[in-house]
């Protein structure tokens, strides 16, 4: 059997006239920038964010500079962040000349660790760059208390979390800014690079559109330096239509996630959830995700072992499609090392580069197919002893 770690195609057939006729629409209009299509995506994603603006990106990466830019940041000045991301995130923050800020990560949800915050600002700091990764957002409530008070701007980098919540509010809707990617291989993908930013503050919305269009308006008059960040009518169409789908994909994900800590937990094998690890559990073979009560929207199902690379190893020959999201932290990034970071100065975030790793759970993934996941990694861990 074979299991690839995500199955597109198999979504793109389930929706496939509707996806047609949608693009079938952009080319018969001829109105591929901006224009109708782009604004209605804006309107269904920033109402679906719970927010009051919608500002379509070019990419997710792009969302994070635009917004920066928004914020004046440049040389001199520190943005707060995590180093265990994907590289847009710093490399929005370090293409500005300002100084990316590591604070390390909480075990139990990967996300920046709060309480380390604090202690990591400085008067140069000018912004607050949390990650809601795989899917699960972070703790939103004592990051606005450090920023408010700090009097910092919070630019959520919500790519992997479009519709995760925390306490009830929605990716995005908390900072003064949320960044979402509609990369392929998001729970709300596009056919190619494509993102989107939401924000509850007009002005900051205003000066964004004047940002991705170089910085004009009107047309060929500038009043700011600007950049092409425009996210394409094509693009915006064929995410208007998998929006619909967006939360009907999303029980799909939580049930497949659920279906796996709960068949792993049947196999005998020594199963904890990250909490308990984090908590000091000892002797087990696999950690699971901490079920939270707030809505985890699972981007990525994520395992975690110390022989994470001859797990995949033994997963991939069986045809098992997996990914390490990520296999090195950015502060020991060969780009980044004028920051003067060393291994070692971010343990959690080098312990999870080393030990987690993603499965399939896209939601087309079938019970024969989680079985047969499930049934590899017991053969593999009984293999082992």
């Amino acid at each position: 059997m074979n299991v690839p770690l995500l199955d597109l195609r198999a979504q793109y057939l389930s929706i496939k006239p509707e996806i047609d006729a949608a693009v079938a629409e952009v080319l018969n209009s001829q109105i591929f920038i901006l224009g109708p299509r782009v604004q209605e995506c804006e309107r269904e994603v920033a109402r679906y964010s719970n927010c009051s603006h919608g500002i379509g990106m070019s990419s997710g990466t792009d969302a994070l500079l635009a917004c920066l830019m928004a914020e004046d940041i440049g040389p001199d000045d520190e943005v707060i962040t995590t180093p265990y991301t994907f590289f847009a995130t710093v490399g929005s923050i370090a293409r500005l000349g300002a100084k990316p800020v590591f604070v390390d990560i909480d075990p139990v949800t990967y996300n920046i660790d709060v309480s380390k915050i604090e202690s990591r600002i400085t008067a140069k700091t000018r912004a607050i760059m949390p990650v809601h990764l795989y899917g699960q957002m972070a703790q939103m409530d004592e990051i606005m208390e450090i920023a408010r008070r700090r009097g910092v701007a919070v630019i959520e980098d919500a790519a992997q979390a479009i519709g995760a919540e925390y306490k009830g509010k929605r990716a995005g809707s908390i900072g003064d800014y949320g960044c979402f990617s509609f990369f392929p291989s998001k729970n709300l993908g596009a056919a190619g690079d494509a993102g989107l930013t939401v924000t509850n503050n007009p002005q900051k919305a205003e000066k964004l559109a004047l940002l991705r269009a170089h910085g004009s308006k009107p047309k060929y008059y500038h009043k700011i330096i600007g950049g092409n960040f425009r996210l394409d009518a094509i693009q915006a169409a064929i995410v208007s239509v998998k929006l619909r789908y967006l939360d009907q994909w999303t029980a799909a994900r939580q049930h497949n996630a659920e279906r796996y800590t709960r068949l792993l937990g049947q196999t005998g094998l020594k199963i904890a959830d990250t909490r308990a690890y984090a908590g000091g559990a000892s002797s087990v073979d696999l950690i699971v995700p901490t079920a939270t009560e707030d809505r985890h929207i699972f981007n990525q199902y994520i395992i975690r072992t110390r022989q994470r690379d001859r797990l995949k190893a033994a997963l991939e020959a069986k045809g098992i499609g997996t990914e390490i999201y990520y296999p090195v932290p950015m502060h020991v990034q060969e780009c980044f090392s004028y920051l003067g970071h060393k291994k070692g100065d971010f343990p959690q975030a080098e312990a999870a580069a080393d030990e987690t790793l993603a499965l399939p759970i896209y939601p087309e993934l079938t019970d024969d197919q989680a079985a047969f996941v499930v049934a590899a990694i017991v053969e593999f861990f009984r293999n082992q002893r």
